[in-house]
């Protein structure tokens, strides 16, 4: 059978589907579980479980328990988002090669594509077991905002795994799929995926089976999980005026309380309260019991910043897509979180309009993966995927300025190619460093990465020419050619930065010998 895996790889939970009959079906495991929890625990006797097993130990081997690690991949250690997590997360975060970050477990180093493999291997094996024979090809969902180093590290992951990743592509691009799949007619949706980690807008136009993303905007650093900070912050806030002792200082109850917020924001879902009861507490020279009741009143009062960020990245998407919200013909809701109730209220007083939420917003993308993977080998021919590049991307010029070679929500795949010239006389080398984002000053953007061009002929500055080639793929990924055209010398780079594996570190780590 010549099949390809959807897998929606997410911060909280993943989800793997597969198209049948020109359908896309979630695929249960054998106790007919359909979504998983993205955790990984490592046993004492050296064994890995992954999903609802790990999860059981979240709160008694915390050490031990990888969670949320999606929030990390590709990140750079000395990064805002790696320092709030090493002062949240059980587990220790270490800084692994060029500035990486990797986890330490038992004084053994794992690199975040590592962890990210463990839980692919998981997905890949529901599907194997579910239908009965090896599947090696997948299509891998990332959020639409995740840069060069984010989606490369998650090919690597792929790789790592024992799957060939036929493309890598936007959450929200692969949910609109869901939706709009089969469908005849015109029309310009907006997608909002909130998931556990990261928040994605996309404005797509759909017509008879083409899926055109117009704009995308996104907040790295807001999910689900932020919401249950927020919850976290409340209580141990309210222990703190009662007790005078600070919960952080307490690992083991932090993490109690972590999964009880989690399921507090939950209950709120379809409850107006949810009481929140924690473990008995050693509070300086007695131990004391605490309970307290959350309502959703104080849930919006904690969390209403949070939606009003939300609501700035939906602006941003209208205002990049240079649409008006009349324009706007239907609202998809992605990602768990989005069957809070406050989500529901804000989307819909902002779009003026029911947002849509008949898929289940768990298994959409996993399903809209599929239904691209299905096409990629010819089993569906009616589906044509356009995807934009999320950010912009340049080099370093003189007076620590980028030149853009390509703008921000530029159609994929594309290439540019832009000439530049020496600045001092007699200059044979040129660094080339690479960087995402939208500043006009270098060190305010995301460094991708660097190399050298040397060898250029001698000659007065300014004549000499340097033509640098930006060209991404389909899956968003950049390599960089930059060549000198009189002597024809040139360097393809496939930049190696924060986060990335080395091509014979992957390949050490994908044998079947390797102890993952």
């Amino acid at each position: 059978m010549n099949k390809v895996l959807g897998i929606d790889l997410g911060t909280s939970n993943s989800c793997v589907s597969i198209v049948v009959k020109k359908k896309a079906i979630v695929i249960p495991d054998k106790a007919g579980t359909l979504i998983h929890p993205s955790i990984v625990h490592f046993r004492q006797d050296g064994s890995v479980t992954v999903g609802k097993e790990a999860k059981k130990w979240t709160v008694q081997d915390s050490a031990h328990t990888v969670y949320s690690s999606k929030r990390l991949i590709g990140r750079k250690y000395f990064s805002q988002e790696v320092k709030k997590a090493k002062v949240l997360m059980p587990y220790q975060i270490v800084e692994g090669p060029n500035q990486s970050v990797e986890i330490s477990i038992d004084n053994k180093q794992y690199s975040l594509q590592e962890i990210s493999a463990m839980i692919l291997r998981k997905m890949k094996s529901i599907a194997e077991n579910y239908l009965g024979e090896e599947i090696t090809k997948a299509v891998v969902t990332v959020p639409a905002y995740f840069n060069d180093n984010q989606r490369a590290a998650t090919i690597d992951a792929g790789q790592i795994a024992g799957l060939d990743v036929l493309r890598i592509i936007n959450e929200p691009t692969a949910a609109a799929l869901s939706y709009g799949y089969g469908k005849t007619g015109q029309q310009k949706v907006v997608v909002y995926d909130l998931g556990g980690g990261t928040f994605d807008v996309s404005v797509l136009e759909l017509g008879n089976g083409v899926f055109e993303v117009i704009s995308t905007a996104g907040d790295t650093f807001l999910g689900g999980d932020d919401f249950d900070d927020r919850i976290i912050d409340w209580v141990t806030s309210e222990f703190r005026k009662k007790y005078d002792y600070d919960l952080f200082e307490d690992k083991k109850t932090l993490q109690s309380l972590r999964e009880k917020a989690e399921v507090a924001r939950i209950n709120l879902n379809t409850k107006d309260n949810s009481t929140i009861v924690l473990d008995p507490i050693s509070a300086g020279d007695k131990t004391v019991d605490f309970s307290i009741d959350l309502t959703r009143k104080i849930f919006y009062e904690l969390v209403g910043d949070l939606m009003q960020r939300t609501l700035q990245v939906c602006d941003e998407a209208i205002q990049k897509a240079r649409l008006s919200l009349k324009d706007i013909e239907g609202v998809i809701l992605v990602g768990g979180p989005t069957r809070m109730p406050i989500v529901k209220e804000f989307v819909k007083t902002y779009f003026q309009k029911e947002p849509k939420s008949d898929i289940d917003p768990d298994q959409v993308v996993a399903m809209g993966a599929a239904i691209q993977g299905s096409a990629l080998i010819g089993e569906t021919s009616d589906v044509v995927l356009v995807d934009l590049t999320p950010l912009s991307l340049g080099i370093e010029i003189s007076g620590g300025l980028v030149q853009r070679i390509i703008d921000i929500n530029t159609p994929l795949p594309v290439d540019h190619t832009k000439t530049f010239t020496t600045v001092v006389d007699d200059q044979q080398s040129v660094k080339i460093r690479v960087f995402q984002g939208e500043a006009q000053k270098a060190s305010e953007n995301e460094l991708l990465g660097e190399f050298t061009l040397d060898g250029l002929p001698r000659g007065a500055a300014g004549s000499v020419s340097v033509e640098v080639t930006f060209e991404i793929d389909t899956n968003g990924v950049l390599n960089v050619t930059a060549k000198n055209p009189e002597t024809g010398k040139q360097q393809t780079v496939r930049l190696v930065a924060a986060g990335r594996l080395e091509k014979d570190r992957i390949k050490q780590l994908s044998s079947p010998e390797a102890n993952i």
